[in-house]
């Protein structure tokens, strides 16, 4: 096999593949990636057992052939190579060695057979449909946040993506929570997507998944089956095992009564909330809200360490209410919103607090209270 190719290409490939190697390997082959150069392209194919990506690239192929060679140290290789150098990669598989030559460099790196590359079983998909990069990257961006890291509830370990009923009917729809908050996240229902099953996708295949939706008009084919899910692109494919558990339901934690509502600016409040929470103590991060006719009081009260305070206009006019959080849940839920104005809905001090953007339904988040 011999092939050359461009060098931001090849990083490209190469950074895809080693972020789906596992660093702690027992399987040696398992820390490869697998090069095949046929045509006028070259795939790169990585996995973990669990989620397997192939990344292919425009390249001139000399030779056609495949090998296999460590993800990690050729990403590192190619990182270090100075930008639009061509890079030429030759194997000599009678010697066990892949030479990667670039300008004046040359190195020379051990390999393991293909033949010994585990490739993900093809699974037959129920469902398949496009959907917009934009469209997904809003629904596991803004829901990922909650999931749990909690390994003895497995099946929170991840997004569930499942068709649901929502304002003015089907919805293709993500929600992650780990018990103290949720996120509910909606868009419209893609042509196709009617039958999908649903499933939990892993938090590991989320962040790998955030990479190929950088490019908002993209259209990424999405296909599911009860095991697996697979999401692709011109030159990317993710394939993925998906959590074997049922998903709680979560509609029961979602309060449908909660009457006090307060809208705020999300920037302003997000900033006041890491103010005073930078003198709380590390293990309750606890703030307290003193809520009052259109003023929200802010307080953080460490006997260790200190207190501090701060006070925001805000559109409320109910009674007065006190209630508490984890700074960091508010933060990250506040973060959330893209526009102007967090509205919160409170049912009393030891009910479960809903937050929305504005006027907008389509995504919701629950955080729990903390006593203060």
């Amino acid at each position: 096999m011999k092939f050359s190719i461009e060098r931001g290409t090849l990083l490209k490939a190469v950074s895809q593949a080693q972020s789906v190697v596992e660093r702690r390997n027992t399987i040696p082959i398992l820390a490869n990636v697998l090069i095949e150069a046929e045509g006028d392209e070259v795939s790169f194919r990585a996995t973990d057992l669990d989620i397997e990506v192939v990344d292919k690239g425009a390249a001139k192929v000399e030779r056609a052939g495949a090998t296999t060679v460590s993800a990690v140290t050729l990403h590192e290789i190619v990182r270090k190579l100075p930008d639009g150098a061509l890079v030429t990669l030759t194997d000599d598989s009678a010697a066990g060695r892949l030479t990667v030559e670039a300008g004046r460099s040359n190195f020379n790196l051990a390999t393991l057979p293909k033949e010994d590359f585990p490739v993900m079983a093809t699974s037959e998909y129920a469902s398949n449909f496009a959907a917009k990069a934009g469209v997904l990257r809003r629904l596991f961006d803004k829901s990922k946040f909650a999931i749990s890291t909690e390994e003895t509830r497995y099946y929170l370990n991840g997004v569930y993506m499942h068709v649901a009923e929502g304002d003015g009917g089907k919805h293709l729809r993500c929600v992650a929570t780990d018990g103290h908050r949720l996120a509910r996240v909606d868009s419209d229902l893609p042509p196709g997507a009617e039958e999908m099953p649903g499933v939990i996708v892993p938090r590991k295949t989320v962040g790998e998944l955030r990479k190929l939706l950088d490019d908002d008009d993209l259209e990424i084919a999405v296909s599911v089956s009860e095991t697996k899910v697979r999401f692709a692109t011109p030159e990317i494919i993710l394939t993925s095992k998906v959590i074997d558990g049922t998903f709680p339901d979560y509609t029961r934690v979602i309060p449908q009564g909660n009457t006090r509502k307060m809208e705020v600016d999300a920037a302003e409040f997000a900033q006041a909330v890491d103010r005073v929470a930078t003198v709380s103590s590390e293990r309750s991060r606890a703030v307290k809200l003193s809520l009052d006719e259109d003023r929200l009081v802010l307080s953080v009260n460490a006997p260790d360490s200190g207190a501090a305070e701060e006070e925001l206009a805000v559109a409320y006019n109910d009674e007065r209410l006190e209630i508490g959080f984890n700074a960091k849940y508010l933060l990250e839920i506040a973060s959330q919103v893209d526009r102007e104005n967090a509205v919160f809905l409170f049912n009393s001090a030891g009910d479960p607090t809903l937050m929305r953007e504005g006027n907008d339904t389509s995504a919701v988040y629950v955080v729990m209270p903390m006593r203060v």
